[in-house]
């Protein structure tokens, strides 16, 4: 009991004797220090600029070095920012990661806890890549922004069109392809006759034009008409949004050191032309010149995706110390729920997260039904077994640790096929049946066709 009691004691000794807690808010940030490093070991500070400035003069006043703080909405960023600037190591902790402190619930208290928890180290930081990536991580995020509102228009033009009757997006399948488009301008430039409105169609599109001359006989209210055009002209402006955004992040993309060593990334023997929202540079090679490999070589990662995941985990996989890590991080790795000695099932079997990659991989996952590929022939066999949900976080998981290699080893991906990974399954389900068989005094031996 002495040498548990002495160990204990030798555990409570401060990890970061130099740590300070910050609770963040919206219009004021709660700081608390040692005791004894001021008089007054909780501050409280507003949240402009200036006041800011002074928070950190006051820590490096009371001689602090580390600071942990809540990852709470928006309300950390500058202030993050400006610890790092100063030298002081930054912890941003997941709030729910903290518990809650004993006693009455303030400000005060939640400063008071977090730097208690910090100086015996008992948080850990979350993850956050370096400035370069967090400005491309924004980019990115600003985009799939604007995707998402420039979507919601398009609902609202089809909301207007049906309200009209007139079905357009039931025999076409985009209306803002080149079909759709044209007879939408039309529409809101005064035709109303159907026949002259589907003599608009490309030639590229499958339905004829009697089949569109009938979906575009409708009621014309100009109540309707009048959302159609602020639905369209909201639709068009996103995507004028969309493509300065785009000339920036192709500009910005050229700004990162170049790790191709002089090496030309091999030419694809089909070029796939960029989908209607994704970037329309090549994002495959100015991904290669950032990280050295080429990501696209994985199936079911094409260059928008690839360049979404980098944005969101970055270059360097040193922040992780291995792909076992990297994938727990990702929570894509089973979850382990064990109680009084027992293994007991989970429900979802992996940890609940929002974290972007992991969407980001399982999207990658999902697209891989009918490729004719290993990974491919993984997720499929995986999903007869299993189900759909757990074959895409298997081969999610299974992506993640490709590219967790490729990235820190500069390994390259090669596809062995579906029919290879087919055979290497057959052998081990053999060796298996063949093994148990000899375990139980039988031999297994081939049949003979």
């Amino acid at each position: 009991m002495a040498r548990q009691h002495a160990r204990r004691q030798r555990s409570a000794q401060p990890f970061h004797p130099n740590a300070a807690g910050i609770d963040c808010g919206a219009t004021e940030h709660f700081v608390a220090v040692p005791e004894d490093r001021d008089p007054q070991p909780v501050r409280s500070f507003h949240t402009f600029t200036a006041d800011l400035h002074a928070l950190a003069d006051w820590l490096q006043q009371c001689g602090i070095d580390t600071v942990a703080m809540e990852s709470t909405g928006v309300y950390w960023i500058p202030l993050f920012e400006i610890l790092e600037a100063r030298g002081l190591q930054v912890y941003l902790v997941d709030p729910g990661k903290i518990t809650n402190a004993p006693g009455r619930k303030t400000d005060v208290v939640d400063c008071q806890w977090i730097q208690q928890l910090h100086s015996i180290g008992l948080l850990s930081a979350s993850f956050r890549p370096d400035d370069d990536i967090c400005i491309l991580r924004s980019y990115m995020r600003q985009r799939d922004m604007l995707v998402r509102y420039a979507a919601q228009h398009v609902q609202h033009m089809q909301k207007a069109l049906m309200e009209m009757n007139v079905q357009l997006h039931h025999v076409i399948a985009d209306i803002t392809g080149l079909t759709g488009t044209r007879i939408i301008e039309a529409i809101l430039g005064g035709e109303r006759v159907p026949n002259t409105l589907a003599k608009l169609r490309d030639g590229h599109c499958k339905q004829d034009e009697a089949t569109i001359a009938r979906a575009l006989q409708g009621n014309w209210r100009d109540d309707h008409l009048f959302a159609l055009q602020q639905a369209y002209d909201l639709y068009i402006f996103y995507r004028q949004q969309m493509a300065q955004l785009d000339t920036r992040l192709e500009a910005y993309l050229h700004t990162f050191e170049d790790h191709t060593d002089g090496q030309p990334l091999a030419p694809w023997p089909r070029k796939r032309p960029p989908k209607p929202n994704e970037p329309p540079f090549d994002t495959t090679n100015l991904l290669y010149r950032m990280t050295g490999v080429d990501l696209t070589t994985i199936d079911g990662i094409g260059g928008h995706l690839a360049l979404g995941i980098i944005a969101e985990i970055g270059t360097d996989m040193s922040s992780w110390a291995s792909e076992k890590h990297f994938a727990s991080w990702l929570c894509l790795s089973p979850g382990n729920h064990k109680s009084g000695g027992k293994q007991k099932r989970s429900k979802t079997g992996t940890r609940p997260s929002a974290n972007r990659a992991n969407q980001l991989f399982r999207l990658a996952a999902m697209s891989l039904s009918r490729s004719d590929s290993a990974l491919g022939a993984f997720y499929r066999r995986l999903r007869g077994r299993l189900g759909a949900p757990k074959a895409i976080t298997a081969t999610a998981h299974k992506l993640a640790k490709i590219v967790y290699n490729m990235l820190k080893h500069g390994q390259a991906y090669v596809d062995r096929g579906a029919q290879y990974y087919d055979q290497q399954y057959r052998q081990r389900a053999v060796k298996n049946l063949r093994r148990r068989a000899e375990a139980l005094g039988f031999t297994l031996r081939p049949q003979a066709l």
